[in-house]
């Protein structure tokens, strides 16, 4: 019986903690969206925060926080509030205005095929919403534009290259044209002179006038033997 009574009280005491908990969520939710309205976002941030502290499995609080870091410029942190959200939030609506939101953070980033991927999702989740579908279209043609560009830019840069090689060729032409316009200009090699003597004549005369030197020596030296009186044998 009395085993009964505390097994009671103990449930009713839990159960008040969880009415209380919820109620102190939904208090600094409530405080939180008073604060993001008058657009002061860092107090809507902290409030935010303090609900998940005591649930950390609120979508609402999530989702809301998402919103008040993506007015902060915190895009990233804002994009992972709204997925932690996604993966917890049932409601089909909700689910879709937060995918809503997330495709248009990514559409500000100019990250157009992870946007288009969100709008098609919330679409999913909520097929009449038409701001969605013309986000959508939007994100679809501006994707289509980014590409464009880029294949316009890929072709201009291949056209430069192109350019830039064909003026490597011409100049490398010119410089061997310019060579061989110097090279034809040069002054030809001086034609010897039929008066000027090389040196290889120059050192045959020398040589040929030293051995007749050398043999008008010798007969000097003959004839002051053969004076003298004295004969020098041949052998």
């Amino acid at each position: 019986m009395w085993r009964n009574k505390y097994i009671i009280f103990g449930l009713f005491l839990l159960i008040c903690g969880q009415v209380s908990a919820q109620k102190q969520e939904r208090d600094y939710i409530r405080k939180g969206n008073r604060q993001y309205k008058d657009s002061l976002f860092v107090d809507a941030e902290i409030n935010y925060r303090k609900a998940l502290e005591i649930n950390p499995a609120s979508a609402q609080a999530y989702t809301n926080l998402g919103n008040a870091l993506a007015y902060q410029d915190n895009f990233q942190e804002a994009m992972e509030q709204y997925m932690s959200a996604a993966k917890i939030e049932k409601d089909k609506d909700k689910l879709a205005a937060i995918f809503h939101n997330a495709g248009v953070l990514l559409h500000a980033a100019q990250e157009y095929e992870k946007a288009i991927e969100c709008y098609k999702q919330s679409l999913r989740n909520n097929p009449k919403d038409d701001e969605t579908r013309y986000n959508l279209a939007l994100a679809q043609k501006m994707l289509q534009d980014q590409q464009d560009q880029q294949d316009q830019q890929q072709d201009q840069d291949q056209q430069n290259d192109q350019q830039d090689q064909q003026q490597d060729q011409d100049q490398n032409n010119d410089n061997d044209n310019q060579d061989q316009q110097n090279q034809d200009q040069q002054p030809p090699e001086p034609e010897q002179n039929e008066n000027e003597m090389s040196k290889e004549n120059a050192e045959q005369l020398l040589n040929s006038v030293l051995q007749d030197e050398r043999d008008v020596q010798d007969k000097v030296k003959k004839q002051q033997v053969i004076q003298g009186g004295r004969l020098e044998k041949d052998w």
